[in-house]
């Protein structure tokens, strides 16, 4: 991390933070106290849920004999997702814990028995279903547990506040240890009310850790058993990469398109206008359609310097030649601020990522010659095994940000588009320091 970052006026060290240790906060906060609720709530809802599990199980299989036995399972696990979205909800509202829902029921056509087939072939439904089976062992021991210790803890931590309370009218003269019906033991009440203190308040002290602990459980199998499973959660990840990639290159083919018709082809058409007018004051006035023929000669080489500038932005020569170093030098050399490029690969990566790097590279500078007003810029690329990196710093005046109407929003899902990364340390006044990352494939 930038140490400039860490020392900027704008991030001073918090200097009023709570000075109650986490330990001593830990049984009065409002995390503790969901998480307790939590784990009461657990056991109704599980015996709830594993009743209907069961109910459904048997019926079905009871009525396997029958047509009806398969849409009553269907229903049965239609009904336990149901059940199930109550769970995310409780989980989402007292451990905190964002689970997005499962893949949807597609079934192949309309109807009934088309439903049916896709409910019995959904992998969620029957996650659902074993969910409901195995909270509720795991309900009953946490909350045995769990409200068996707290009461015992708080219960023993104010022992020395109702046993002087409750002695003065049992007319005992302490704490009774053993008794054998002739003979008595009794501990004073200052001992007791020490011990059980002590004991009460590192109960009540690993409470909420004990919690921590128990819930950590439910949320596994809420994420494990009620959210998507990894390969529809990468599924929908590739699909919206999928629709970033082809809006990228959408909007890449009408800004090619663009650059043509507004340079070389506006210059190209002028070209062709002027020569057609220079073949007709040929013979009139040679020294008129010299002038003309001179003038569209220089068009001309405007316009391939506009061409060979397309080119280079789509992907140069040079990187197909020699590859990213000295495709990133050249590039630093055409920027206004002075660009230092230290590239270390001991060998080429593929096309692909190399054409990406190169264009975020060029991004990257652009931004910074046109908005950073730095007098010093730097480029660094390495690879670790498996993935390319890229860093760009300058010292300009910051406030760069990847936040979605800023330059660098498109840049960020562009990388996102192929598992990448960008990160963007900018504060207000500088250093601007940007890391990317891509996949690294040689």
């Amino acid at each position: 991390m930038d140490t400039a970052y860490l020392a900027h006026p704008a991030h001073p060290p918090r200097t009023d933070g709570p000075r109650v240790p986490v330990g001593l906060r830990a049984p009065f906060a409002g995390r503790t106290w969901r998480e307790f609720l939590h784990l009461c709530l657990s056991l109704p809802i599980a015996c709830l849920t594993f009743g209907y599990a069961v109910t459904v199980v048997a019926l079905s299989a009871g009525l396997l004999i029958t047509f009806l036995g398969v849409p009553v399972l269907a229903g049965g696990l239609a009904g336990g997702r149901g059940l199930g979205a109550l769970e995310r909800a409780r989980a989402r509202a007292l451990l905190g814990l964002e689970v997005a829902a499962p893949e949807p029921l597609r079934p192949a056509k309309p109807g009934l028995m088309a439903w049916v087939g896709a409910v019995l072939k959904s992998g969620a439904s029957w996650r659902h279903l074993l969910y409901a089976f195995l909270v509720f062992p795991w309900a009953l021991f946490a909350f045995v547990l769990a409200v068996t210790f707290w009461t015992v803890g708080w219960a023993l931590l104010t022992f020395p506040l109702w046993f002087w309370l409750v002695r003065p009218y049992a007319g005992l003269p302490g704490v009774q240890l053993w008794g054998d019906g002739t003979t008595v033991l009794y501990v004073s009440p200052a001992v007791a009310a020490a011990v059980s203190g002590g004991f009460g308040l590192l109960m009540v002290l690993a409470g909420p850790w004990l919690f921590r602990g128990l819930t950590q459980v439910d949320r596994l199998l809420v994420r494990g058993l009620l959210g998507p499973s990894s390969l529809a959660t990468r599924v929908i990840e590739l699909e919206s990469d999928r629709g970033v990639v082809v809006d990228t290159a959408a909007a890449d083919l009408r800004r090619i398109e663009r650059d043509l018709h507004d340079g070389a082809q506006a210059r190209l058409a002028a070209l062709a206008l002027d020569l057609g007018l220079a073949k007709e004051k040929l013979a009139q006035d040679p020294r008129a359609a010299a002038a003309m023929v001179d003038e569209a000669h220089g068009e001309v080489k405007i316009a391939l310097q506009e061409l060979r500038d397309l080119a280079r932005g789509i992907h140069p020569a040079i990187l197909t030649d020699r590859g990213l170093g000295p495709a990133l030098s050249a590039l630093a050399g055409r920027c206004p601020v002075p660009v230092a490029v230290e590239v270390d690969l001991d060998r080429r990566p593929a096309a692909a990522i190399e054409g990406m790097a190169y264009f975020t590279v060029s991004e990257l500078l652009r931004n910074v010659a046109e908005h950073s007003a730095a007098d010093h810029a730097a480029v660094d690329v390495w690879h670790t095994p498996d993935r390319l990196m890229l860093l760009v710093s300058d010292d300009g005046r910051g406030g760069a940000s990847t936040a979605a109407g800023g330059g660098l929003a498109g840049l960020a899902e562009r990388l996102d588009s192929v598992d990448g990364l960008l990160v963007v340390d900018s504060p207000a006044g500088g250093p601007t320091v940007v890391t990317a990352e891509l996949p690294w494939r040689g």
